[in-house]
C-alpha cells in the first residue's frame, strides 16, 4: 500500500494488521488468482539482453512473485532474470525471502533485490534526497552452493541484518508505515556471479527500466484519483523499458463480498477510482513528463476476474460454521479496508455474523472481483 499519502483522517490501517492480513491470504485465492493475470502477459514480453527486469510493487508474502517466477522460467528458461521487489514490511519480507531458494535452483542466472524505498525511488534503487542516499544500507549476498537447502540456509542467516534495516517508524499523519533507513539487499548466486556481472545492480549506478512491472494493490482504495496516479501509478509507469508492461490490479466491490459491508455499514463507499478512471488521468500525465516516449491503454474497460473464500461446499449446504463466518467476515472488511475501529465496534453485537451468514448462505459462498488493467510503453 502506499506510504507516501498524507491525510489526518485515518491514523490506524486496518490492512496493515498482521493476522487479519495472514487470514485473508490463507482463506482466499486472490494471490493465485492475480498471478493468472500477471501471467497472462507474459506472452506480450520481449525481454533484452543483459536480463528480463521484472518489478513487484509491493511483494506481500511472495506467493504472487514466486508464480510470476515459475511462469517466467517456462518462458524464457535461459534468460538471466533481474527481479526487484519492493516491501516495507519484515513479516512480508521473511516470507517472501522463504519463497527464494527453490527459484534460485531452478533459475540459476537470476539476480534478486528487495528494498523498503517508496514508489519513486525503489525502481532506480536510489533515494530521492541526498540525505537518505548517504544513510542508504546496501548488501550484495552471493549464496553459495547449488542446493535449494543451502540458498535457504544463507538466506535465513541474513534476519538478524533484516531486522535492523527493516526497521520502520508509523506517521503521525496517515498511520503508514515508513522506513527509518533506505535498504538494498541483493542476493544471487556465487556460482553464476560472472555470467551475471552486467546484470547485478551496484550502488549509485541503477539506471533500471522494466520488462513487466506487477501493481497488486499498491495503493488505498479510498485514495483520490491525483495521489494514486502522482504517488504510484506514474512513477511505476515511468520505470517500464520500451516494450515494457504494467499489470495494476484493485478490487471492485462488485461482489457479494461489499454486500456484507453495506449490511453492516450502508454508507461505506471504498472503491470509487476504477481502472478507466485512473487511465484517464495517468495517460495525460504520462504524455506530458515524457514527451518522447509513446505509452498505450485501454481506457474505456478493464479485465474483471474473480477469487473466492476457500470453504468446502457441503459446509454452506448443511450448516456454516463461526471459524468459515469469521473468515468470510475478515475477508470482506479486509477487502473493502475497514478501519479497525469501526470492526471492533461491530463485533460487539452479532448483527455483522448474521450479515455474514445471510450473504454466504443466499450466494452459496463468498467471492471478490477484481479489475486489472495494462500500461504499456512502445518501442
Amino acid at each position: 500500500m502506499s506510504d507516501e499519502f498524507d491525510s489526518t483522517q485515518r491514523p490506524f490501517r486496518f490492512f496493515d494488521n498482521r493476522e487479519k492480513y495472514l487470514m485473508f491470504v490463507t482463506t482466499c485465492g486472490e494471490k493465485w488468482a492475480i498471478a493468472e493475470q500477471v501471467g497472462s502477459e507474459i506472452a506480450n514480453i520481449s525481454p533484452r539482453p543483459p536480463a528480463l527486469n521484472l518489478f513487484d510493487a509491493g511483494t506481500g508474502d511472495g506467493t504472487v512473485l514466486a508464480s510470476s517466477l515459475r511462469r517466467l522460467h517456462e518462458a524464457f528458461p535461459h534468460v538471466p532474470f533481474l527481479v526487484v521487489g519492493k516491501e516495507i514490511s519484515l513479516e512480508d519480507l521473511r516470507l517472501t525471502l522463504e519463497k527464494l531458494p527453490d527459484r534460485f535452483a531452478e533459475h540459476p542466472q537470476m539476480v534478486v533485490v528487495m528494498t523498503n524505498m517508496h514508489y519513486s525511488e525503489a525502481p532506480r534503487l536510489c533515494p530521492n534526497t541526498k540525505a537518505k542516499q548517504a544513510a542508504l544500507n546496501w548488501r550484495d549476498c552471493a549464496l553459495d552452493g547449488s542446493t535449494s537447502h543451502e540458498f535457504e540456509t544463507q538466506i535465513n542467516a541474513l534476519r538478524p541484518l533484516l531486522r535492523d534495516w527493516w526497521q520502520v517508524r508509523t506517521s503521525d499523519k496517515t498511520g503508514n508505515p515508513l522506513y527509518e533507513q533506505p535498504s538494498v539487499l541483493v542476493l544471487y548466486r556465487a556460482d553464476q556471479k560472472f555470467v551475471l556481472d552486467a546484470v547485478i545492480p551496484r550502488r549509485g549506478a541503477c539506471d533500471l527500466d522494466y520488462d513487466l512491472i506487477i501493481a497488486a494493490q499498491p495503493y488505498r482504495a479510498r485514495h483520490p484519483v491525483e495521489i494514486k496516479v502522482r504517488t504510484v501509478l506514474a512513477p511505476l509507469a515511468a520505470a517500464l523499458a520500451p516494450g515494457g508492461r504494467m499489470i495494476t490490479i484493485q478490487a471492485t466491490g462488485q461482489d457479494p463480498g461489499m454486500e456484507i459491508i453495506r449490511a453492516v455499514w450502508p454508507g461505506e463507499q471504498p472503491f470509487q477510482t476504477p481502472g478507466p478512471m485512473l487511465l484517464e488521468a495517468l495517460m495525460p500525465c504520462l504524455a506530458e513528463s515524457f514527451p518522447d516516449r509513446r505509452y498505450s491503454a485501454d481506457t474505456q474497460r478493464t479485465n474483471l476476474f474473480r477469487y473466492g473464500l476457500h470453504v468446502m461446499p457441503t459446509e454452506i449446504r448443511e450448516h456454516i460454521g463461526t471459524s468459515t463466518l469469521l473468515a468470510a467476515w475478515n475477508a470482506a472488511v479486509y477487502v473493502a479496508q475497514i478501519d479497525d475501529r469501526q470492526v471492533t465496534a461491530a463485533m460487539t453485537g452479532s448483527a455483522y455474523l448474521d450479515a455474514t451468514a445471510e450473504v454466504l448462505a443466499r450466494h452459496g459462498g463468498l467471492w471478490f472481483i477484481d479489475e486489472s488493467f495494462v500500461v504499456s510503453r512502445q518501442t
